[in-house]
């Protein structure tokens, strides 16, 4: 399995994991011509695409979306409350496969796990999607960690973690007051530390790497974000930091 991030950030999020030939789309925060190019620039050679998973309504997740399942002519799986949050903004053409949080399905050659992560949207998820004896865990945009982002994120071989924001550069930033506290809100966005501390629990001997997600342009910075990973993920870990910009080199498992 291959994990190609394509972009990360406020500015506009997404993914794709491909195994043999045939790969699915995790959000797609990008137009389509930005997500044919930044596919091209990874590395990616091509495939018979089996879906497209949606982790919430909100714009730098979804605002290519309907554009992307018409052209690739595949299905949008996503929660009952996000499909119906985008009922009314992807135009006619789209075709939304309810998959509940907790539930377990199949798309194409990959096993995928949504589960419910606390972020203020409609009915949000993470996910698991597993092939071949690989898993990669999939949860960006939540505001605190509990005892179901552990259970999902355990035993991955590949984990994309959201590390959105340092807790000193939000507070005494320039950002309005209203929107600093929905960001450090329980249904926000995860803290350097507190992402690190989630990544230390789900730590184990057979996660090989970690991408370190979504993080905010104005009150994070990559080197911050490494260092704290690194207090839990040890030396030997794979770290890698998404950009909004450009994409990652291909993960692979």
């Amino acid at each position: 399995m291959r994990l190609f991030v394509l972009a990360s950030g406020s500015a506009g999020n997404c993914m794709v994991i491909e195994q043999e030939g045939c790969f699915v789309v995790v959000d797609s925060g990008l137009s389509y011509r930005c997500f044919r190019e930044r596919l091209s620039a990874a590395g990616f050679c091509g495939g018979v695409p089996a879906g497209i998973l949606l982790s919430h309504e909100h714009s730098d997740h979804s605002r290519g979306i309907g554009v992307l399942a018409r052209k690739l002519g595949v299905p949008v799986y996503a929660t009952p409350g996000t499909i119906e949050a985008m009922a009314d903004v992807v135009g006619r053409g789209v075709d939304f496969v309810p998959a509940r949080n907790g539930s377990w399905f199949e798309a194409g050659p990959f096993g995928v796990g949504p589960f419910s992560l606390p972020h203020d949207a409609s009915d949000p998820s993470g996910y698991v999607i597993e092939a071949a004896g690989s898993r990669i865990g999939i949860a960006t945009d939540l505001g605190s960690s509990g005892d179901l982002s552990r259970s999902a994120l355990s035993g991955c071989d590949a984990v994309v973690l959201e590390f959105n924001h340092d807790e000193d550069m939000l507070w005494s930033g320039g950002y309005p007051w209203p929107l600093k506290q929905r960001i450090a809100s329980a249904t926000g966005h995860l803290s350097n530390a507190a992402a690190a501390e989630l990544l230390g629990r789900v730590l184990h001997g057979n996660l090989r790497h970690v991408v370190l997600a979504h993080l905010s342009q104005e009150n994070n910075t990559p080197g911050l974000a490494l260092e704290t990973a690194r207090t839990v993920a040890g030396r030997e870990m794979a770290l890698a930091v998404g950009r909004p910009d450009r994409p990652l080199e291909a993960v692979e498992l």
